[in-house]
């Protein structure tokens, strides 16, 4: 009844799920916690050390939260942590990194056309380059930059950069764009475990010891705080591309992401600066709408030019058992029949730019790549074509799956 892509797949599904529910709560209390500090305003009578308060409304009740400058006087009874939910994120993004794109690595990962590498160099690159990231990352913020809060960000964003491009030299460009994403979410998790709990175990420690905290790791954590929240909407950005194969398929999607980051900073400068109760920056909404136009005239910019002739790799062992499959060129047919009219360089589906996640169909090459998709997309389930406009009938789905069920019977073919 089951076979291994369909629980792979729902195994998907629910890490995704997972994922996706974790990551609300880690922005949710983040963006809330960077609001609150920085709407703190003064008042008469507050206690010794509260360095602002504030009220809010919210259910049907009034709050009242005061922050101290460094820590109280003694410890409190009761203490909420915030931490879990930065944790949970990660971990159930490196799970479904591992799950998609290194368990498929043949299939999302490699791009052949750039660099010919092993299932297992792919991976020990992709992990790797997530602990190197936060190296140099953390060495920076330990240097005297550290002090110079934007000539160290204005480095940081160069060191993005840098990052956007060799993994667009490496990787296929949706597993590029979400590795940089994965790239800097790696950054963030590690400042909350390896910076802001830390320190804030020591002032606790100090608390309960009766000595009076130092101030200066509260003033570290800020700072990587602070981090984390310009870094969070470039991250959900790039986590979202793979679904849009103009933002990952396209000649300059590694400036694409880099300019992602600079509206990041616009949004949350305009955030930021009113939660402050500093007025209303409005000009940055016209700046993100310019760096967003950029963005879709880089794009479009290769369909304006006659593309390149690029070289045929050696098909890879995936692709190769897919087309030696018994009922291959029955499915290779259909495909071509029912789906390579929306899944092509040119669609010819009115309103279509580019084919629907960037899967092209069109040769026999691309079919057999993408065999698993087809097999889960319109022979185990009925979800393309969409509402079945191409009128795919029940024999033809059939047909899918018994090519996809037969292809570990199939010999290898040799590279052509």
């Amino acid at each position: 009844m089951f076979d291994t892509a369909m629980i792979l797949d729902w195994l998907e599904f629910a890490i995704r799920w997972l994922h996706v529910i974790t990551g609300i709560a880690w922005i949710g209390s983040s963006f809330y916690f960077i609001a609150l500090d920085l709407g703190l305003t003064r008042a008469a009578n507050m206690p010794k050390g509260v360095l602002g308060e504030e009220w809010q409304v919210h259910g049907g009740g009034f709050y009242h939260i005061q922050k101290y400058t460094v820590a109280p006087d003694h410890m409190p009874e009761h203490l909420t942590w915030f931490k879990w939910e930065a944790y949970s994120t990660w971990l159930s993004g490196i799970a479904l990194m591992a799950l998609v794109y290194w368990l498929g690595a043949e299939l999302y990962l490699v791009d052949y056309t750039k660099m010919e590498l092993t299932q297992w160099q792919a991976i020990a690159i992709s992990a790797g380059s997530l602990a190197l990231g936060w190296l140099l990352y953390d060495l920076l913020c330990r240097s005297p930059l550290g002090k110079q809060p934007t000539t160290l960000m204005l480095i940081l964003f160069a060191l993005l950069v840098a990052m956007s491009w060799a993994y667009t030299q490496v990787f296929t460009g949706r597993a590029a764009l979400l590795h940089l994403g994965a790239f800097t979410g790696t950054i963030m998790v590690a400042n909350v475990f390896l910076t802001i709990m830390p320190n804030q175990r020591i002032v606790v420690a100090d608390l309960k010891a009766g000595r009076t905290p130092d101030p200066k790791y509260g003033e570290i954590a800020k700072l990587r705080s602070m981090h984390n929240n310009y870094l969070t909407l470039p991250v959900i950005f790039l986590m979202l591309s793979n679904h849009y194969p103009l933002a990952f398929a396209t000649e300059y999607n590694w400036i694409i992401a880099s300019l992602v980051f600079l509206m990041g900073v616009t949004i949350r400068h305009y955030f930021n600066t009113m939660h402050a109760r500093k007025g209303r920056p409005n000009w940055t909404w016209g700046a993100t709408a310019a760096v967003f136009l950029a963005i879709m005239a880089l794009s479009a910019a290769p369909m304006m030019k006659r593309a390149e002739p690029v070289e045929e790799a050696a098909l890879p062992a995936h692709v190769q058992r897919a087309l030696a499959a018994p009922g291959f060129a029955e499915v290779r047919e259909i495909v071509a029949t029912r789906c390579a009219m929306c899944h092509a360089a040119e669609p010819l589906w009115p309103g279509l730019a580019t084919a629907p996640k960037g899967v092209r169909l069109e040769t026999e090459a691309q079919i057999a790549a993408e065999a698993k998709r087809i097999y889960i997309q319109a022979g185990l389930s009925r979800a393309m074509p969409p509402g079945n406009l191409m009128m795919i009938e029940p024999d033809e789905r059939a047909r899918i799956v018994a090519w996809y069920r037969g292809m570990g019977t199939g010999p290898v073919l040799a590279a052509r």
